[in-house]
């Protein structure tokens, strides 16, 4: 249950979070926290300058030493306490999620909040399975060992749409790798990563594993990522910023991970089942607004079933509810902003010249009209080429296209530069697992669109970046793979010398 709290009271100190507690930033600036579901101030805050970076980073760079050299165990059972402590603050971290994002309270209290505390017990049970290849004598007078061993200090980014799980999805991997991280959140949803933080030092992680830097991405976000304290960049954001970020980590040599935009095609196959595919789109195009980058936004579909699958889609949009996130009768809250909203209105106005707005198209009017609520849109009759089917608009829109034959259906979901997720849809099981291989995405679901796993990998293909969160294949990013190799012969003089100094015999 939400649980509501003076926000301006529990982060009166700052919203910085340095070595273990909040401080203020020392820009010189202020930046709002609003509430985009009646665009009212909810919280005014100071935001962290390069110099806050710097103190950050040297706070992580001094927790390292002993936090890497901490046992697997003994990390194990502060993320076990992690999660527990993210348990208790559910209410909490709902509250403040759906306030700073306008997300349904639904939406915070049963994906957001526990899917990050399931992540928090997924890597407090992986952070005792660190494994390398077990030893052995690849050559006659060796043995090697691999070793996997942390990084050093991370420098991540994430975005404003999954505040609280992406802050999860980027600090847990790393902390339990035995890495030491500073996070800048977005500037606009600070609240629940410094809550993540605040419940870390809770549950006795030791202070500046997990540091919070609260500020622009042109001043901390570049500060932070070219910092030559940081081994390793991690961000999550649009393909555009990424490639900003890519710029900056390669003149440093650092690590990188990616997960960028998303254009996630939803290919319906004439065989599928019609009600399961209608409802599996418009769930999958509105979940959180659209502001999802693996979010369903491209339908294409087999032209048998064309027409109703539009009609079909076009009346249970109807049938969504929009209202205050924390009603929880309200299906779909606001955008992020009205910056946003505009900007995603944009390319539904700009459809109009060349396809049809089905439903939707429109921001309400009377009582929520001073929030960034956009009504659900469908959109037909765009070309493939289109800026409606080809870039990431971020909101309650689905484009639906028909197809003719199965490679024409693959080949379409094929056709953006993006590819993070998708899905197939069939009762085939020679058609589905033809779309799964061909598919050029990081994740395909057959028959379902949306659900994530903490046991599954998430990353992406081609623009849509490289590298993996959740998971154990996160680790891969998340540490350094060193061998360690053993003579076995003590001898002083050894064969392959022969090759430097002495004849051969």
């Amino acid at each position: 249950m939400v649980q509501r709290f003076d926000v301006n009271e529990r982060f009166a100190e700052g919203a910085q979070y340095i070595g273990g507690e909040l401080r203020d930033g020392s820009s010189g600036r202020t930046q709002q926290v609003v509430d985009p579901a009646t665009g009212e101030q909810v919280h005014t805050y100071r935001p962290a300058s390069t110099a806050d970076v710097d103190a950050a980073v040297r706070a992580a760079g001094d927790a390292f030493p002993a936090w890497a050299g901490a046992t697997p165990g003994e990390r194990s059972d502060a993320l076990h306490r992690f999660a527990a402590v993210l348990g208790e603050r559910a209410g909490e971290l709902a509250y403040a999620e759906s306030l700073q994002c306008g997300k349904p309270v639904k939406l915070s209290e049963e994906f957001d909040v526990p899917g990050s505390v399931d992540n928090a017990a997924f890597f407090a049970g992986a952070a005792r399975h660190l494994e390398g290849r077990s030893a052995g004598e690849y050559s006659p007078d060796h043995t090697s060992v691999i070793r996997r061993e942390p990084i050093g200090v991370v420098g991540s980014i994430a975005p404003w749409n999954y505040p609280l799980q992406m802050a999860a999805w980027k600090v847990l991997p790393a902390i339990a790798a035995g890495n030491t991280v500073v996070l800048k959140p977005a500037e606009i949803t600070p609240l629940t990563s410094l809550m993540f933080a605040q419940a870390a030092t809770e549950a006795g992680i030791p202070d500046g594993v997990l540091n919070i830097v609260s500020g622009t991405g042109r001043e901390a976000g570049e500060h932070l990522v070219a910092h030559p304290g940081v081994a390793m960049t991690s961000f999550t954001g649009s393909t555009a910023v990424g490639k900003r970020v890519a710029e900056i980590a390669t003149s440093t040599v650092k690590r990188l991970h990616l997960e960028l935009g998303g254009k996630a095609p939803f290919v319906v196959f004439d065989d599928a089942d019609l009600a399961a595919a209608v409802h599996g789109a418009v769930a999958g195009a509105l979940i959180n607004t659209g502001q999802d980058c693996t979010a369903a936004t491209r339908a294409y579909v087999q032209r048998p079933l064309y027409d109703a699958f539009v009609g079909g889609v076009a009346d249970l949009m109807a049938t969504v509810r929009l209202g205050d996130p924390f009603d929880p009768a309200t299906d779909l809250g606001p955008l992020i902003s009205h910056t946003q909203r505009d900007r995603v209105a944009g390319f539904v106005e700009r459809a109009r010249s060349y396809a049809t707005v089905v439903t939707g198209g429109e921001s309400p009017q009377g009582d929520l009209a001073k929030g960034a609520y956009y009504r659900p849109t469908l959109i037909t009759g765009a070309a493939q080429d289109s800026e409606a089917v080809q870039s990431e608009i971020f909101g309650p829109v689905l484009a639906v296209l028909p197809f003719d034959s199965d490679d024409e259906g693959i080949a379409l979901a094929n056709d953006t530069p993006y590819g993070l997720a998708a899905s197939a849809w069939s009762r085939d099981v020679y058609r589905t697992g033809r779309a799964t291989r061909e598919i050029k995405a990081g994740c395909v679901w057959v028959n379902d669109h949306i659900p994530i796993l903490s046991e599954m990998p998430h990353g992406g293909y081609k623009a849509s970046g490289f590298g993996k969160d959740m998971s154990a294949y996160s680790f891969e990013e998340y540490t350094q793979v060193k061998h360690v190799m053993y003579d076995n012969t003590g001898l002083v003089r050894k064969d392959w010398h022969r090759t430097v100094f002495g004849d051969r015999t």
